[in-house]
């Protein structure tokens, strides 16, 4: 039987000592907190034969309670912690970050006597030494450099003239985030700002802003913060992502779990007597980023627009392709394939610079944080301007599922819980051919059909493939051609002398069952002619044959597309729209193992 470290508590709270590794044994555990699930927080009673104390448990920790590896009686070492002190009470709290399951006791140890809050307040007094006669000042706080913050001359750092302090005077102390709730008024905190977001602009009935929020973590746990309008201005410049702050004089409100990943009831705003103020020392003890890892084969146990992290390799990247958006505006899209130890594969759709940026060669680990997940297809996640992705993060799960992937996973045959394909080849994509597509009634219902085919290029049209378009970054809009080489954007209502290419290409596609007419937008058009749009354009005005060879050379050619359909009305004639989102090239070893997967089918049946 372990022996537990005996007067170890009260050397902890009352005498605010250090005890490395102490042994405690568990006498009861209590679930504390509104809501249910991975938020849920607990009250440990735990005893060192002589005292019992109360300690919080780490949310990371949960699991060990929903496993039953933690209970009455349990004898636990508890390998890293922290202890605070709240307010002016001179109440500490224990949160324990790390322990270690030791044995299980069948009898209590000792007789413990309760450590009463009276006896840690009466026993601090005691030992407070008298003020001083001179009192040493507060060390001046550091006063931004740069910026464009409005403030009087010879204001401090971030809102405030001065470090958070007691109504006393004192420099305030530090609360953990795991103990923070609404109904105290008065705490500091100190914490690292794992992410931060880009301002966004709201507009709705109550009015008009702009907000940001940041991601911010302790040794306890972590929580969101938004800061809105004025706040939003004041700040979002000044804070830093990896950076520690002391920050006081926030609310709280229930946190909104549809927008944040974060393992907290709890959010905070920033108010107009918020204080920041930036810790350059002791910021070695704040940790960074924490996940709370879902395995892709949970993803279907979860409701439809849930937010959470993920881990996985990256099996297979799509082309990054283009799509308007209902303001008219195009937007880098990207699907790629993740895969775990779960066996599962999850699509996985990445936005804007992120799918321009994307490099997924030699399968790297990807870790998000804040993924969002949709019932499109199935199951599938995509990334949001609040989400993190980090790429071969160094932290032991990654290491983990990199080692299985290149000596097992690699070439295992594995499920997708997803019905797009992210790669050119394989998977457990959404396959039809044409004679499927036709005989299925792919695109006639309210809703678009999307489906993966293989096809060969027939022939693709040269006439009208290319419109001048506003030389705008944010607009593609047709220009109107004025007659005196100058030309007139109707969207942004200005006259230009240049313009841009675009391309919009009609493809005759074929397999071995039908043909089919697709529209091909710039990016996949691009991809079909091997050259860009500008180039495409020069060569139209100044070289007809190098022209017309460009696109003799792009039929008979066979990729994996992607495909759009979806029945509209024109002139009051319906008829089916095909849009290409995709086409990438064919990866003739993942094609193989989905034909001879198919084989095995039909061998079966």
């Amino acid at each position: 039987m372990n022996q537990l470290s005996s007067g170890a508590l009260k050397e902890i709270s009352v005498d605010s000592k250090h005890v490395d590794k102490p042994i405690f044994q568990l006498l009861a555990l209590k679930k504390i907190g509104a809501n249910s699930g991975t938020n849920d927080r607990y009250r440990l009673l735990l005893s060192d034969g002589e005292h019992s104390y109360s300690a919080m448990l780490g949310t990371q920790l949960n699991s060990l309670v929903s496993d039953n590896k933690l209970q009455s009686k349990t004898i636990i070492q508890l390998d890293k912690y922290i202890c605070n002190t709240i307010g002016e009470t001179n109440k500490k709290v224990m949160i324990i970050l790390e322990v270690s399951i030791l044995s299980q006791a069948k009898e209590k140890i000792g007789n413990p006597v309760p450590l009463s809050s009276t006896n840690q307040q009466s026993a601090s007094s005691a030992q407070a030494p008298p003020p001083a006669q001179n009192p040493v000042p507060n060390k001046p706080v550091p006063k931004f450099q740069g910026g464009n913050l409005n403030k009087p001359a010879g204001g401090s750092f971030y809102g405030s003239n001065n470090t958070p302090t007691t109504p006393g005077g004192t420099p305030a102390v530090a609360r953990p985030i795991a103990s923070l709730t609404p109904y105290q008024n008065r705490w500091t905190i100190k914490a690292r700002v794992t992410n931060k977001t880009p301002i966004r602009k709201w507009n709705n009935a109550r009015g008009e802003g702009q907000l940001f929020s940041m991601d911010l973590v302790d040794q306890s746990g972590e929580i969101r913060a938004t800061a809105f309008k004025e706040q939003c201005i004041k700040f979002h410049d000044l804070i830093q992502v990896d950076k520690v702050y002391m920050i006081s004089k926030c609310s709280l409100k229930p946190a909104n779990k549809h927008f944040t990943s974060i393992d907290n009831d709890y959010e905070m705003s920033f108010t107009y007597d918020t204080v920041v103020t930036p810790v350059e020392e002791d910021t070695e003890e704040i940790p960074g980023m924490l996940f709370n890892f879902r395995k892709i084969g949970e993803l279907e146990n979860f409701e439809k627009d849930t937010i959470l992290d993920v881990i996985g390799v990256v099996k297979s990247t799509g082309e990054c392709s283009t799509i308007m958006t209902r303001n008219s505006q195009e937007v880098a899209k990207r699907d790629i394939q993740l895969v775990d130890d779960s066996e599962q594969i999850v699509n996985l759709t990445l936005w804007r610079d992120q799918a321009e940026n994307f490099d997924g060669s030699n399968n790297p680990v990807m870790a998000i944080k804040g993924a969002k997940l949709s019932d499109f297809g199935g199951r599938s996640l995509t990334i949001s301007s609040a989400s993190v992705m980090q790429i071969n993060p160094d932290i032991p799960r990654a290491h983990q599922l990199k080692g299985w992937y290149d000596n097992v996973g690699c070439s295992k045959e594995m499920q997708s819980i997803s019905k797009g394909g992210g790669g050119g080849g394989g998977g457990s994509a959404n396959w039809f051919n044409l004679h499927e597509v036709n005989s299925q009634n792919l695109g006639k219902s309210e809703k678009a059909d999307y489906y993966t085919m293989k096809g060969t290029i027939m022939f693709l049209k040269k006439e009208n493939c290319l419109y001048k378009a506003c030389p705008e970054a944010e607009c593609n809009k047709k220009l109107v051609d004025n007659g005196d080489n100058t030309y007139r954007c109707e969207k942004c209502s200005k006259t230009c002398s240049n313009y841009k290419y675009r391309l919009i290409l009609s493809a005759h596609i074929a397999d071995c069952h039908s043909s089919l007419w697709a529209t091909c937008f710039q990016d996949t058009a691009e991809g079909l002619l091997g050259q860009k749009a500008e180039y495409i354009g020069k060569l139209k005005e100044d070289d007809d044959e190098a022209f017309n060879a460009l696109f003799e050379v792009a039929r008979c050619k066979s990729y994996i597309f992607k495909m759009r359909a979806k029945m509209e009305t024109f002139n009051e004639e319906a008829r089916m729209k095909t849009t290409c989102v995709n086409a990438t090239a064919i990866d003739y070893k993942d094609y193989s193992q989905r034909i001879i997967s198919e084989i095995n089918k039909l061998s079966i049946m």
